[in-house]
């Protein structure tokens, strides 16, 4: 496990209030494998809140994936939804934790919000 992976889980409380909302609530475990080992993370949603333990429990949904994919998602160098279609990680479950979850993960570097690039275009401030 990295130290970066490690950080990235204890930031999950204090970012919850800004990124859900809605109708997120459940518990995804997240597994994360290397070196035929499985650090198990479980992610208690609810709208505006997370708790994180670092536990295996009940969960609506489970999310497998390596470790050092899981660095590259948290980077934004991944995206979740494209590794699991490319099946380099697996998800069952209940989706809408997965789809919930991955709003925590960063953009990919140099990307940009086409709306703001629409507005300067237009010379509008941004």
């Amino acid at each position: 496990m990295t130290e970066a992976t490690e950080r990235f889980f204890e930031s999950l409380p204090s970012r919850a209030p800004d990124l859900l909302g809605g109708l997120t609530d459940g518990t995804l475990q997240i597994d994360l494998g290397s070196d035929h080992r499985t650090e198990h993370w479980l992610v208690r949603m609810r709208p505006g809140s997370v708790q994180v333990s670092r536990e295996r429990g009940p969960a609506d949904a489970i999310w497998y994936s390596s470790s050092g994919l899981f660095d590259r998602l948290i980077t934004g160098e991944a995206q979740g939804v494209a590794a699991v279609l490319r099946n380099e990680s697996t998800f069952s479950g209940n989706v809408v934790l997965f789809l919930a979850f991955r709003r925590f993960f960063p953009n990919p570097p140099g990307t940009r919000d086409p709306r703001e690039t629409a507005r300067r275009a237009a010379g509008r401030p941004v």
